[in-house]
């Protein structure tokens, strides 16, 4: 072996301090083509940890409770999709809106520029850590000039599911706060999609979205001036999607 070649210490040592930078696997130590015993152990339970984000139940209770101190009690809905099972064998299901739900809505009908949507997605854990701080921190930016609907919390919802509550409610647009896929390194992953213009048929296309709301990713305090933002944007211009640009922070340069 030639004597500039490093040494094993020195390589570890190296991988060390990059990952403590990062959650991302690298570097991981192998014994010969084969993962170490301890990496396959830690990847098998980040696995089971991701699973366990999916399945484990929104506490309805609870994070009603957490959005009653925000404002008044928001209104509880359901998808289509009735179980958890039917959520994820039928997205398609989790993007309706369950026909009582949508006539307790339509009740509420009013002259609102704006529905805040709570929903489970696909990490419930996500919603129950992170919606109820995330919106404390964005709510005294938008009640001085926002018409806000009744907060909803829907069950077993897809981000296009907030279209409909929306629609049903009479607002201009939505914000649909969602767990997102539980990933490998983070599996409480909040995701905000701003949707203005609110009809059928709307893709990704027509939202923005800020994501990866959690304390280790995007803080509480940066994705609600993020959000601001884009809804003030939104609201100005008349459209979301790709055409609109998130330059919040071009917005607090200074000028040259």
């Amino acid at each position: 072996m030639s004597s500039d070649a490093p040494s094993l210490p020195v390589a570890s040592s190296v991988w060390s301090k990059l990952r403590a930078h990062t959650p991302a696997r690298i570097g991981l130590p192998r014994s010969g083509v084969s993962l170490s015993a301890s990496s396959v152990l830690e990847l098998r339970a980040a696995h089971a940890a991701a699973r366990d984000a999916v399945w484990t139940p929104l506490d309805l209770a609870a994070l009603a409770k957490a959005l009653s101190k925000l404002g008044p009690p928001p209104v509880k809905v359901a998808s289509e999709a009735g179980d958890r099972r039917t959520y994820l064998m039928r997205p398609d299901l989790g993007r309706t809106l369950a026909l009582d739900s949508a006539q307790r809505l339509a009740a509420m009908r009013g002259n609102y520029n704006l529905a805040v949507v709570v929903s489970d997605g696909l990490s419930p854990t996500a919603v129950q850590r992170h919606a109820a701080p995330l919106l404390a921190a964005l709510l005294p930016t938008l009640l001085p000039t926002w018409r806000l609907a009744p907060h909803a919390i829907a069950e077993q919802g897809r981000v296009a599911l907030g279209d409909e509550i929306a629609m049903a409610l009479g607002a201009t647009g939505v914000l649909m706060m969602i767990g997102e896929r539980p990933g490998l390194s983070a599996t409480d992953s909040l995701g905000a999609y701003l949707t203005w213009g609110v009809r059928c048929g709307l893709t990704d296309a027509d939202r923005n979205c800020v994501s990866n709301i959690r304390p280790e990713g995007v803080g509480y305090e940066e994705a609600a001036r993020q959000i601001a933002y884009l809804l003030g944007a939104a609201r100005q211009g008349g459209y979301s999607g790709v055409a609109l640009k998130n330059r919040a922070d071009e917005a607090l340069a200074p000028p040259d």
